[in-house]
């Protein structure tokens, strides 16, 4: 067996894989569903809390048929986006100004401590006042659930980086910026993929949440609204809808993540 013959047959070992993987994946989503409908109807569970996934289904179905999901998927997606974007890039921005001076970090490595131990959701009320009870305030809860994570991931990735690297540049002349650009950012880059992982969730958390708070629109305020008319299917239907998008968000990272992989080999 040749080299060729060996390479196709890791590449098929791979699509089985994968295969198998996503079969067990839909397999358990689709046991899932089928229990959850089961115990609904039976009332092992609670149907009013609880609803059931053909209710739900046929709620989502409804609430898009008449478009009245439209203007609150708009708003939350936006607002995760944004939030998502601006937590990831500052994270990475402070990140590079902690490296950039040993001074720095060390004054601000406590109030780092100390901010990604605070609850954040405490937060929300003095954005509100400060911000004012719309966008801003609720991207901002996003920012900061997300920015701090993304700065000490992002920071701890570049101490990381072999020193050796940084010496063998500067044996060349290189200046402190050159080896950052040339060294320590490309190989700190796993990492801060992997970041844009984590914050796809955090930006979820952020955005519902602040929504929770202030917004009269948008998924959170739908689950809010229905826990307040116990319209528990209504608050399922928002659940489902936030997994889904959330999902597809992870998979577009996932792309992003393969494209900047490529990219950076070549």
């Amino acid at each position: 067996m040749n080299d060729r013959q060996l390479f196709e047959k890791y590449l098929k070992g791979l699509k089985k894989e994968k295969k198998i993987v996503l079969t067990w994946q839909l397999s358990i989503l689709i046991v899932f569903f089928v229990l959850w409908e089961t115990a609904s109807r039976l009332y092992w569970i609670d149907p009013l809390l609880f609803s059931s996934p053909s209710k739900v289904f046929n709620l989502i179905v409804t609430r898009f048929a008449n478009g009245s999901i439209f203007t609150h998927l708009q708003i939350t997606l936006f607002e995760t986006i944004i939030g998502f974007i601006i937590g990831t890039v500052g994270g990475i921005i402070i990140a590079t100004m902690l490296w950039s001076s040993a001074r720095f970090s060390k004054i601000m490595d406590p109030y780092l401590v100390v901010l990604n131990a605070m609850p954040k959701v405490a937060l929300g009320p003095i954005l509100i006042v400060a911000l004012g009870p719309g966008y801003l305030s609720i991207i901002a809860m996003g920012f900061i659930i997300s920015v701090i994570v993304t700065t000490l991931v992002v920071y701890s990735a570049f101490n990381e980086v072999d020193p050796n690297y940084e010496k063998v540049l500067q044996s060349f002349g290189a200046n402190r910026w050159q080896c950052f650009r040339e060294a320590i950012f490309p190989a700190a880059m796993p990492a801060m993929i992997s970041t844009l992982k984590v914050n796809v969730g955090l930006s979820w958390v952020g955005v519902i949440v602040g929504e929770y708070l202030v917004s009269k629109q948008g998924l959170g305020y739908l689950i809010i609204y229905g826990f307040q008319v116990f319209d528990f299917t209504l608050v399922m239907a928002s659940l489902v809808i936030i997994a889904i998008l959330a999902a597809i968000m992870y998979k577009l990272v996932e792309k992003l993540e393969r494209w900047l992989i490529r990219n950076r080999n070549i």
